[in-house]
């Protein structure tokens, strides 16, 4: 490969990398913040930054200088179909799943090693879940990420373990091999993966996990709120509710149903 090769290679893989990072953060982000989280020299992530948001794909905000993903960036989804066979059945039964328990729903799939949002219905309500679609999110301090990986080998969780790490985000967050792969095993166990302020303080969220007709979990369907409105006492019945939800959608995948999920 030639210096202008790698030079360009380089400028094209900041460029992606700032896209993701600005993409992760629905408040956006300075120049400075990508610059020190990507370890891009400042100059160079201004000079990819201006290139980004003159072709549209961010948008800078006047008052804060927070980039933001652009409309050029947001319709490129329009022409992706994620899991459309997916999404199809299981939008009817996550709109059900909100309208009877008030408690946002999503719908998840494990992407390069992450958990990432295809689809959301919200709660009504003031109080609103700070989650979008396209959001990806670190699989072992998420209930839909927990219960997405139990059910690969534990090789290829230690494998995701290995290469994304367990990193901490609040006190609660298990951040060993040992404490993760028992919590895995819990989650195959119970049928569903719970995260009890693990990503976010204050909130706490219950999934499990959708097969497909070969038996693979494909996707977990988890609801999100408030340690107040998903209470201790209350965890056991939304599970319930949450299981049913995920076994419904998995039957219209093909998957024959299983008394022990």
């Amino acid at each position: 490969m030639s210096v202008s090769e790698d030079n360009s290679s380089t400028a094209v893989e900041r460029a992606l990398a700032i896209l993701e990072a600005v993409g992760q953060r629905s408040a956006g982000m300075t120049n400075s913040e990508i610059s020190r989280k990507l370890a891009i020299p400042k100059s160079s992530a201004s000079y990819i930054l201006r290139t980004l948001e003159r072709r549209g794909y961010l948008a800078r905000e006047r008052g804060t200088g927070k980039y933001k993903l652009g409309l050029k960036a947001l319709s490129l989804g329009r022409g992706v179909e994620v899991g459309g066979e997916l999404k199809q059945a299981a939008l009817p039964v996550l709109r059900r799943l909100v309208d009877r328990y008030k408690l946002t729903a999503h719908l998840a799939v494990l992407d390069h090693n992450e958990a990432v949002y295809i689809e959301k219905i919200e709660a009504p309500g003031f109080i609103k879940m700070d989650t979008w679609i396209g959001k990806r999110m670190d699989v072992h301090s998420t209930a839909v990420g927990k219960s997405l990986i139990a059910h690969l080998s534990n090789a290829e969780a230690e494998a995701i373990m290995k290469e994304r790490g367990l990193r901490r985000f609040t006190a609660k967050t298990i951040t060993t091999r040992a404490g993760l792969l028992a919590d895995l095993e819990k989650v195959r166990r119970k049928g569903y993966a719970i995260d009890d302020e693990e990503n976010n303080l204050g909130a706490r969220c219950v999934a499990a996990p959708v097969f497909d007709a070969f038996g693979r979990a494909v996707a977990s369907v988890g609801v999100s709120a408030t340690v107040t409105q998903i209470d201790r006492g209350s965890i056991a019945k939304t599970a319930e509710a949450v299981k049913q939800a995920a076994r419904e959608i998995s039957r219209q995948l093909g998957h024959q149903a299983d008394s022990k999920r």
